[in-house]
């Protein structure tokens, strides 16, 4: 239990700005099975962007309260994700070849193109969230599509680690311990915690579970386009994925319910 206790810990550090306890290292044995909690980590995001959103909205209208989520949102994550989101527009928008997108994927300065790509996700994000909680009355509804919709993010991203391999001329990459290796612990976990929001969701109704279909053709569109161009995936790709299908999954939710 202690070492389990300190692999989720060392997932908390790796993927957020959270305070962990001080023996806590970027130890490569435990990154390597932090995977497992990968989604777990968006149930926290979420719930702390549900939280905000919440008491915000007893003060301002929702549309602020929206905002002010998805501020939390990316503080607590140190713009891990949308960083990763820009560098791969930057990349593959401005590379021809597979070394010259990895220098520019390397690169800590932000193009024209990453900087967009970040600003248009972050403004369907927001209107499909202003929709969702003009359309729902409920919290409970509202928090799990919250928490949901992070989890599902980050487990469609998990699954490239899982499915894909590590693309061989960008070994400095922090990702890397990562791709070591995994076996059933993480993917028993990731599978577990990524889908038991949505399973809950669909409690309440059960075409929430068609939010699946988008997010897998989002995987596999990912995955083939990224092992053609790169020959495989790097942290900045886990980051874009992630970005990419908290938009959709807020974009299912919405689409569906014109049809309940």
């Amino acid at each position: 239990m202690k070492n389990e206790i300190k692999i989720f810990f060392t997932a908390l550090m790796f993927y957020s700005r959270i305070p962990c306890p001080k023996d806590i290292d970027h130890s490569p044995e435990y990154i390597n099975k932090a995977t497992r909690y990968f989604p777990l980590i968006g149930w926290i995001i979420g719930g702390i962007s549900f939280v905000v959103f919440f008491l915000s909205v007893l003060l301002f209208d929702s549309s602020i309260a929206i905002i002010l989520s998805l501020i939390a949102g990316v503080l607590t994550t140190g713009a891990f994700h949308e960083d990763g989101l820009a560098d791969v527009v930057d990349g593959f928008g401005g590379g021809w070849t597979k070394q010259r997108i990895l220098e520019i994927m390397k690169d800590s300065r932000v193009g024209a193109y990453g900087a967009i790509s970040v600003a248009l996700v972050v403004l369907l994000k927001y209107a499909a969230l202003n929709t969702l909680t003009n359309t729902f009355s409920e919290s409970v509804t509202i928090g799990l599509m919250f928490i949901s919709y992070h989890s599902l993010a980050r487990f469609t991203a998990m699954n490239l680690i899982f499915t894909s391999s590590y693309s061989r001329d960008d070994q400095t990459s922090k990702v890397k311990p990562i791709a070591k290796s995994f076996g059933f612990p993480e993917i028993f976990g990731g599978y577990f915690f990524g889908l038991l929001p949505l399973f809950v969701l669909s409690w309440f109704n059960w075409k929430f579970i068609l939010t699946l279909a988008p997010l897998f053709a989002l995987y596999l569109f990912s995955k083939n386009y990224f092992e053609k161009k790169i020959d495989g995936y790097t942290g900045d790709c886990l980051g874009a994925v992630e970005q990419l299908a908290e938009c959709v999954c807020l974009l299912s939710y919405v689409a569906l319910w014109k049809f309940m």
